[in-house]
């Protein structure tokens, strides 16, 4: 790996800066488009059919682009795919306010989304390689950075589009945040870091397939993932359909939301109090079940206390994310456990609200959907008990401390 030059203080501030904004860019393009779907499918002429699978692209973009992230991060390094992943989300998100048909829109979609996948990959290999003595914080800074893109995104584009004059306005506007997000990372480019290894630090992925952890850090980021897909995809629904209004069914989506960025944030303090000990995957898993136990019980009483425990348990996503960085020693282990933990990851994610939509049609009832979910949550316990073990990436492949051979 190319270390990067000694860093002083401003230095790393402005990087840690960057990196935030970088995540603050990852969810935009999806928060912000499903707001306006329906006046983007009416405008364009964009079918039913074709609507739904544009709700869908973003978990298959995550997957797919993020697998192929490593190639891209061996080929430039970590700062050049900074600035690519930038580009192509500014490029992506302009374009598709401009087009006038839907496969364009589509393609340009995708473009956007591709720069995401790659930069969900890259997020835990720069905080390695420039804060390795503030995994946790910077972790959670970036965490919650990513949930207020989401929420920024969903939040403001309606009331954008209608100030600015339409949709295209109003998803056209969050590429200048990209956009300004890019620049540190052009001026970063001249201390690029790679992460490609030689020698002694080779790290083969065949080897990374084969190590325990990478399965048990897979079937953690996918079930949690999945989870909370089902979560935003169908929480609404099960309250409206038990007999809550619509405003508030959104309104415990927002606290289950809301709930987690202050918890994301406050993250590093509660790792430095359990220590390696297991205890917040399992609790993140018990807190999550009893969330869907009471939405199942009782769903109209105390529904903000079920949201708030849902929330609660989202607080694992993060956690994950910071055990990527925390359970590798070098950069090039911190990108390829992210790429094959998140890569398949977001894959398995998807199965989350597809089988809790399948599970409620099979049966006319949210109550099989919701006893699989809390069933879901014991998998997330296991495979985080089994990732907090103080056991690292490189010490698994069996080369000795270094771990990494070709």
């Amino acid at each position: 790996m190319t270390p990067p030059a000694s860093p002083t203080t401003r230095g790393r501030l402005l990087v840690g800066a960057a990196i935030v904004l970088l995540a603050l860019n990852l969810r935009v393009a999806v928060g912000s488009l499903g707001v306006v779907l329906g006046s983007v499918r009416d405008d364009l002429g964009m079918s039913t059919a074709v609507a739904g699978i544009v709700t869908t692209v973003p978990v298959v973009c995550f997957a797919v682009f993020g697998v192929g992230a490593h190639g891209v991060v061996k080929g430039l390094g970590l700062h050049r795919t900074a600035a690519l992943v930038l580009s192509l989300i500014t490029v992506g998100l302009v374009l598709r306010a401009v087009v006038d048909n839907t496969a364009l829109f589509m393609t340009f979609t995708t473009v956007a989304l591709a720069g995401a996948a790659m930069g969900n990959i890259i997020l835990p290999p720069l905080v390695k390689v420039h804060f390795p003595d503030r995994i946790g914080l910077m972790s959670a800074l970036y965490g919650g950075s990513l949930m207020a893109g989401a929420s920024l995104g969903s939040i403001s584009t309606v009331p954008l589009s209608d100030a600015l004059g339409g949709w295209r306005q109003g998803l056209g506007l969050w590429a200048g945040l990209a956009f300004v997000a890019l620049l540190p990372w052009l001026a970063f480019l001249r201390h690029d870091v790679r992460t490609d290894p030689t020698g002694s630090e080779r790290l083969a992925s065949r080897d990374v397939l084969r190590s325990p952890l990478t399965w048990a850090m897979l079937v953690l980021f996918g079930s949690q993932s999945a989870m909370a897909y089902a979560q935003f995809g169908w929480l609404p629904e099960i309250l409206t359909d038990a007999g809550l209004s619509d405003a508030r069914a959104g309104a415990m989506l927002g606290l289950l939301s809301g709930v987690g960025i202050p918890l994301t944030l406050g993250l590093p303090w509660l790792m430095r109090i359990v220590g390696e000990r297991p205890v917040l995957p399992v609790v993140f898993a018990v807190v999550t079940a009893c969330g869907w136990l009471g939405v199942l019980v009782a769903p109209t009483t105390s529904t903000w206390l079920w949201a708030v425990l849902l929330g609660l348990g989202g607080g694992a996503f993060t956690w994950t994310l910071t055990m990527i960085g925390k359970r590798t020693r070098t950069a090039a282990g911190t990108t390829a456990l992210s790429v094959f933990t998140q890569g398949p990851g977001y894959l398995i994610a998807g199965i989350g609200p597809l089988g809790a939509g399948v599970l409620h049609d099979a049966t006319g009832s949210w109550t099989v959907p919701l006893v699989a979910l809390m069933s879901l949550t014991a998998v997330i316990g296991v495979a985080g008990w089994f990732v907090a073990r103080p056991v690292m990436l490189e010490d698994t492949l069996g080369h000795g401390p270094r771990g990494l051979s070709s």
